[in-house]
């Protein structure tokens, strides 16, 4: 090894790792045992890579099959270390694993940060911190690392503040150990009985043996020894019988496989055995990660065939919908070197993969009937993901409508908590439809003058705001039989809910008002694709409709502003000619003046909706000549 390899090298943190450890140390200081943790669990997922990487390659193992975990600690060096014999870093995987954070949302987590310790910390926790939970209780970190089926190791230091240190150095078995240097005030970690006691507590889950020296008391004192004992339980969790496992294993697995720091929700274990064998333990979190609208990261599921880890975050196994889930699934009826390729074709993941999404929507569903405060506290975190269901997953479709909750005209708030059986159950005598209005905020929605009828007869409209709803809508179009109608789409019928009195007054206005209608047809020209008398407005003059087969105006709006093209469609001006403007409108005989005033309509109505203007100066200009007369 030449000289020039051997120097040491210093380089500055990603200036992203930098806040984050400040945040850090002071954030998560009250839960110090993590660092345990997350180190263990670290160390655990490099076993799992090295097992994967050497059914391709068995020379990987270098002679040494026997994969383990070592947790030894020093009282007069005041170190604690933590060692793996697992896959191992390069230096360029060391600079990348550590030196960076390379996940996509970075900036917008930094972005969502109060200041606040306590919200902070929950963030946190949601990004996942792993390795730099470290300088909690160490204000010095030696990391050393040997990739498997490499001679060159690589030694990686840091007291956590602007910069690290890499050297190459000499390193006879393959792994990382990583040496903590404890802060002042932290000697509680020099202890053999506390720190057993932290890994039976955070990580007797993990399947490996986790090993330390056992300890003797001579004088007073704990003096270790050279035999080595196994701390835990050394077993895969999620193969032992539901009964033997605590509620608080439950949660503490569920941190290790999602490296959250909040507990979960909710989880299903179930054991199948027939024409498949798999056991499935699958979390729903408590908090949203802090990337989940990112629908290109992979979450949450580890595949293991035979309790031998295969892959992680493997997408076959759960639909976008259901990409907050994590947990585990393990089968036999894979071959132990199974490729995403053969993932893709295999009749035996298709079926484990509805077996599991039924599973997630039957927890889910109980949740919602048994356990309402909790359901409603998962549909705030993962309601929005949830609605692209019905656009994905056609076999499920029924069951994910039933799970869709909305906000509606009968609060008249924000709060997503109707559900379609809810709304169902108070239709009136002879309403056979769902109405709903979209809208891209829920003040528009709420507002919109095309509630207006449906607010003086008292039927409730589902008030749809989230962007997803539109996409929702073009898969999902009824429920239980009756149809989801928009209520700002086609000419409105409201049928037996309406009397014959009241349907003989519009026939009536219609053919009173037909010269008026004319003339603003007139006047608009291209603009619009009709004029009618309107059946929806009783305070607004004017309502934009789109025709019963048209893209919704939202989604039109939305479509382009995502630079995509749209179909080139107008839109039906619906007048209310009881409202005075419409009465004053009726006897106007100077054209041009006339033409302003059914422009000015035309535009108002767009703004009600939430379009924009095409030519706000003319409209500023009509408003202000309409205005001084």
């Amino acid at each position: 090894m030449s000289t020039e390899t051997i120097q040491k090298e210093t380089l500055g943190f990603q200036a992203e790792v930098k806040q984050l450890l400040q945040l850090m140390i002071h954030s998560l200081y009250s839960n110090k045992e993590i660092v345990l943790r997350e180190l263990i669990s670290n160390a655990s997922d490099a076993a799992d890579k090295l097992r994967f990487e050497a059914l391709a390659n068995n020379g990987l193992y270098e002679n040494d099959s026997e994969l383990k975990i070592r947790v030894a600690f020093d009282k007069a060096a005041r170190t604690v270390t933590i060692s793996d014999n697992g896959i191992g870093m390069s230096r360029d995987e060391v600079i990348a694993n550590i030196g960076t954070i390379a996940k996509s949302g970075t900036r917008e987590f930094f972005n969502a940060l109060t200041g606040d310790q306590a919200k902070d910390a929950n963030l946190i926790g949601q990004f996942g911190v792993g390795f730099y939970s470290s300088f909690i209780i160490a204000d010095k970190v030696t990391l050393t690392s040997r990739r498997a089926g490499s001679s060159e190791a690589v030694r990686w230091e840091s007291a956590g503040e602007g910069d690290y240190t890499l050297e190459a150095v000499e390193k006879a078995t393959r792994g990382t150990e990583i040496v903590l240097h404890l802060r002042e005030g932290e000697d509680e970690f020099l202890s053999d009985w506390k720190l057993k006691s932290i890994i039976r507590k955070y990580s007797d889950h993990i399947t490996l043996p986790i090993v330390m020296k056992k300890s003797e008391w001579k004088e007073g004192m704990e003096v270790p020894t050279d035999e080595d004992e196994t701390v835990n339980k050394a077993s895969a969790l999620w193969a032992r019988a539901k009964n033997d496992i605590t509620e608080e294993e439950y949660k503490e697995f569920y941190k290790h496989v999602s490296h959250d720091f909040e507990e979960p929700l909710a989880w299903s274990h179930n054991r199948v055995e027939g024409k498949q064998e798999y056991i499935s333990l699958l979390y729903v979190p408590g908090k949203a990660p802090f990337d989940l609208y990112d629908r290109e990261r992979r979450h949450g599921i580890k595949l293991y065939v035979k309790r031998v880890f295969i892959m992680e975050d493997a997408e076959k196994l759960m639909p976008q919908y259901l990409r907050f889930v994590r947990g585990v699934i393990d089968t036999s009826d894979l071959p132990l070197n199974v490729s995403r390729e053969i993932l893709q074709h295999s009749k035996d993941i298709d079926a484990i993969k509805a077996g599991s999404v039924k599973k997630v929507l039957g927890l889910l569903e109980d949740m919602a009937e048994n356990k309402p405060e909790q359901y409603s506290a998962f549909w705030s975190e993962f309601g929005r993901v949830l609605k692209e269901g019905p656009g994905e997953d056609f076999a499920n479709k029924e069951k994910i409508a039933s799970l869709l909750r909305f906000a509606s005209t009968l609060a008249d708030n924000d709060t997503q908590v109707v559900s379609f059986k809810d709304y169902i159950a108070r239709m009136k005598d002879g309403q056979d439809k769902i109405y709903y209005i979209t809208a891209d905020s829920f003040a528009a929605a709420q507002h919109s003058p095309h509630l207006e009828i449906f607010r003086k007869k008292g039927i409730e409209v589902l008030l749809l705001s989230d962007r997803v709803d539109e996409w929702m809508l073009g898969s999902l179009t009824e429920f239980d039989g009756k149809k989801l109608q928009s209520v700002a789409k086609g000419d409105l019928d409201l049928g037996s809910l309406e009397d014959e009195a009241e349907k003989e007054q519009q026939k009536k206005v219609e053919d009173e008002f037909k010269s008026l209608i004319e003339r603003i047809q007139q006047s608009l020209g291209e603009s619009v694709k009709e004029v009618r008398v309107t059946h929806r407005l009783t305070d607004s003059p004017a309502c934009l409709v789109s025709g019963e087969h048209d893209m919704s105006g939202n989604l039109e709006r939305l479509l382009k502003a995502a630079g995509q093209k749209t179909p080139d469609s107008k839109p039906v001006l619906e007048i209310n000619p009881q409202h005075a403007i419409l009465q004053r409108l009726n006897t106007v005989d100077d054209e041009t003046r006339f033409a302003d005033w059914s422009k000015l309509l035309f535009d108002q109505a767009l703004l009600a909706e939430g379009g924009q203007l095409e030519d706000p100066a003319s409209f500023v200009r009509r408003m202000n000549s309409l205005l001084a007369i």
